[in-house]
């Protein structure tokens, strides 16, 4: 009898052992989360909120199936820039575009990125202060002040990759939370949700169905990502992990946040019949439909998307300026901090001294980004696609054929915004 307790005290000991390990495993896993989440921050900003808001409110759920396709095509190429970033190690996705494909090709993605993140800077300072005022009063323009100083101390602090990756995963948080409080408080018709799935494009459409795929399949967030790899400094063996636990769940959580908003917004016009085109007015009809509370929880919501936005914007444009010119490309590096700062007074100077009207420097942004999305989308699947850099990360056939696809995608939309822009 001793013998048998001593033999099933040691299988419990043993299972105990094997338990506490898998545990051990699982949050060492977790603990990858972070750079899709950085990328999604940043494309989901107010420019991905308001073609959202726009969708829902004027043709109801039936453009719900784009956000699906735009991210499908949104994580292979994120996945791309992912893989990139695990197989060069210490060298960034710059510098090795510059090895491979020529220094000024380099120069030109680093250039073409921080003009663009230096437009959408205006949009996402305005955004901050327009949430914060919803929620608490006061000045428009002190709330930008307020939240360009707040990202400004997030910047300084020594550690500040890390500080900005954790909190932008807690602000993902807090945004699906608000924005599936905000769908289940506006009571929409679920069935009629569903149906919002099956491909239908409606008519006059053709403009908000640009804006919409552009604002969820964007590359530019894409091409951060190896930046985030190469600042958590991870390995290709750690690439499968990383996959599940972040590439997977960062980019399903922006398109299922997208999806809320475009759902509250079409339940919102289906029982009041107005028609919202910004936040302010949406989180207005609302109001009557779902109660205050209703709306303080959209609010929360949307100053987190355009928080989370403006940090993830500027330290994204700052890192690829300063790598273009070859000054360095991580967060830690002065310069860098220095280039980020300048994104950040930018925006908040421009948002300012226009009254917080960026109507014309989003208008540039898209112009920027139709001329600068489909060449990073190439840089992308050129440089994953050679075995001498990618090693077994080199891209598979489903990653040739899918990233075809997006690139086929990228120049129609490219090609069709050109006509809208100069028409």
């Amino acid at each position: 009898m001793k013998s048998n307790t001593r033999i099933e005290t040691v299988k419990t000991v043993g299972n105990s052992y094997q338990q506490g390990e898998k545990s051990s495993n699982w949050y060492k896993i977790l603990l990858l989360m972070g750079p899709a989440f950085v990328a999604g921050a940043w494309r989901f900003g107010p420019g991905a909120l308001t073609s959202a808001v726009q969708a829902g409110s004027q043709y109801g759920y039936h453009l719900l199936w784009v956000i699906v396709v735009s991210g499908v095509l949104m994580f292979f190429f994120n996945d791309m820039s992912v893989r990139i970033g695990l197989a060069t190690g210490e060298k960034s996705l710059v510098d090795t575009i510059k090895e491979t494909l020529g220094h000024k090709i380099g120069v030109l993605a680093g250039v073409g990125v921080f003009f663009i993140t230096l437009c959408f800077s205006v949009g996402n300072a305005v955004g901050s202060g327009i949430a914060l005022q919803l929620l608490f009063g006061g000045s428009v323009v002190a709330w930008v002040l307020a939240s360009t100083v707040a990202v400004g101390i997030l910047i300084a602090m020594k550690n500040a990759y890390r500080a900005l990756e954790k909190m932008l995963v807690a602000l993902i948080a807090i945004m699906s939370l608000g924005f599936l409080g905000s769908a289940i408080l506006s009571d929409p018709e679920w069935v009629d949700v569903s149906m919002g799935f099956i491909p239908t494009i409606p008519a006059e459409a053709g403009y908000l169905l640009i804006a919409l795929i552009g604002t969820n399949f964007s590359i530019n967030s894409a091409f951060y990502s190896g930046y985030s790899i190469h600042e958590r400094g991870l390995k290709p063996e750690q690439y499968k992990h990383l996959t599940i636990a972040d590439t997977i769940p960062g980019n399903i959580a922006t398109a299922a946040m997208t999806m809320l908003v475009i759902i509250v917004s079409a339940a919102v016009f289906n029982v009041t019949g107005e028609t919202a085109n910004n936040f302010t007015q949406l989180t207005k009809v609302l109001e009557p439909l779902s109660g205050k509370m209703g709306s303080i929880i959209f609010s929360i919501g949307f100053f987190s998307a355009a928080f989370s936005s403006m940090a993830a914007n500027a330290s994204a444009g700052g890192t690829l300026l300063c790598d273009a010119v070859g000054w360095g490309n991580k967060l830690s590096c002065s310069k860098v901090k220095v280039f980020v700062y300048g994104i950040l007074i930018f925006g908040a100077s421009v948002a300012i001294f226009n009254n917080g009207s960026p109507i014309k420097l989003i208008i540039l942004a898209q112009a920027l980004t139709v001329l600068v999305a489909p060449f990073l989308g190439i840089l992308l699947f050129v440089i994953s696609s050679k075995k001498s850099i990618m090693g077994k990360l080199v891209n598979k056939n489903l990653h040739l054929t899918m990233g075809l696809i997006g690139l086929l995608a990228i120049f129609s939309l490219s090609f069709r915004l050109v006509i809208k822009l100069f028409a």
